[in-house]
């Protein structure tokens, strides 16, 4: 997995959860897995085809998704709402993204697909083994953690490759 494809995915959390939570953020532990992600507790989950695919989680825990989901809403929300969900969905959305307009600044084209819900009661782990950077974001609400998985597709930039020929 090259830097500079995660690097744009980075820095549009750390903007995207600075802004909207009101507050600074400070990017934690950084850890390369290669086992299947488990999940701290709320996960949205953006997979990307094209160019670049791969798979991008950010997962809140219980607690950390229920303060997320009121600040946005400006009231107190019960665990059980549904917002909290949508919550995760559009943090997921927006950083994906402002990725996005990075990478395709810089030539690649991809597709992202709608976030799909990860929870803890569906099961310990994701079931694709992939090698990924695993990140804390930590910010005044809790610990936001992101799961950046990666690759450039090799028959798609073949494709481009030949194009240009």
């Amino acid at each position: 997995m090259k830097m500079e494809l995660i690097q744009p995915f980075i820095n549009a959390a750390d903007a995207v959860l600075s802004q909207g939570l009101s507050g600074t953020t400070k990017v934690g532990n950084l850890s390369m897995e290669e086992d299947a992600y488990r999940r701290k507790g709320v996960a949205g989950m953006v997979a990307l085809t094209g160019d670049i695919e791969g798979r991008i989680i950010l997962d809140l825990e219980p607690q950390t998704a229920v303060r997320v989901a009121s600040h946005y809403a400006g009231a107190d929300l019960p665990e059980s709402d549904g917002l909290i969900k949508e919550t995760i969905f559009e943090l997921a959305n927006q950083v994906v993204g402002n990725a996005v307009c990075a990478l395709n600044d810089q030539g690649f084209h991809f597709r992202v697909h709608p976030p799909m819900l990860l929870t803890a009661a569906e099961g310990d782990k994701t079931s694709e083994d992939v090698e990924a950077l695993m990140m804390c974001f930590e910010t005044s609400l809790g610990n936001v953690f992101m799961n950046v998985a990666l690759r450039h597709n090799k028959r798609r930039m073949s494709d481009h490759a030949t194009v240009g020929l």
